[in-house]
């Protein structure tokens, strides 16, 4: 059965599994094999567009919050209208069986 991940623990799995990444890399840094250095290199990649990547979508979700946040106090009675359609709406639906 799949456990439903709250965003904080999903965040914090994501920590875990790159510091573990991380840990590997330093601990094949000695390593000689070219099958090993590429294999570190494609993982040293792979987490910095990942760091890059988290960055970005947390820049992009604060921006986007901030923006709603400015809308809803420019237009307060626009948000509650908006709110007080959609549970209309979904009252309707669920009243249809």
């Amino acid at each position: 059965m799949i456990k439903k991940q709250s965003k904080a623990e999903i965040s914090e799995e994501m920590q875990r599994i790159i510091e573990r990444a991380q840990e590997l890399i330093d601990a094949t840094a000695d390593e000689v094999d070219d099958k090993v250095k590429s294999a570190r290199n494609a993982l040293i990649r792979g987490l910095d567009n990942a760091r890059n990547e988290s960055g970005r979508f947390y820049e992009r979700a604060v921006d986007r919050a901030s923006e709603v946040d400015e809308y809803i106090r420019d237009r307060p009675y626009y948000a509650m209208a908006g709110v007080f359609i959609t549970g209309l709406f979904m009252g309707w639906l669920m009243s249809r069986r």
